[in-house]
């Protein structure tokens, strides 16, 4: 059983800063990659930002701004977000794939609200 918990949404004005972390934990052989999506209201489901063996890959629309990060040791991901903007408002989930002792697969957290707004 793997589980991937959240933390560090919340609401933030534009133009400031929140730093998202999700830690993966259970019978974890190895994480493959791991990275950020997002939702919007009435939108699909986007990529944000991926990072695996030290490669990085992110969104035309948070380059600049995003910075992905992640503690092998901890089987853990953050996203410093800087800069937010409106757009930006939307429940960030955490993905990873990740290999265990029966089968490699996607796993997603539960998902954390941002909301940037004034």
């Amino acid at each position: 059983q793997v589980q991937l918990v959240e933390s560090g949404g919340g609401l933030v004005q534009p133009g400031g800063s929140l730093r998202l972390s999700c830690a993966a934990s259970g019978s974890i052989i190895s994480v493959v990659d791991m990275g950020w999506y997002r939702q919007a209201p009435g939108k699909e489901r986007e990529l944000v930002a991926q990072i695996r063996s030290g490669s990085t890959n992110y969104a035309d629309s948070v380059k600049g701004r995003f910075t992905i990060s992640r503690d092998n040791a901890k089987n853990t991901v953050y996203l410093q977000m800087n800069s937010l903007k409106a757009e930006d408002t939307a429940v960030y989930y955490c993905h990873a794939y990740i290999a265990t002792f029966y089968q490699t697969q996607n796993y997603w957290g539960q998902g954390t609200q941002v909301t940037v707004s004034s």
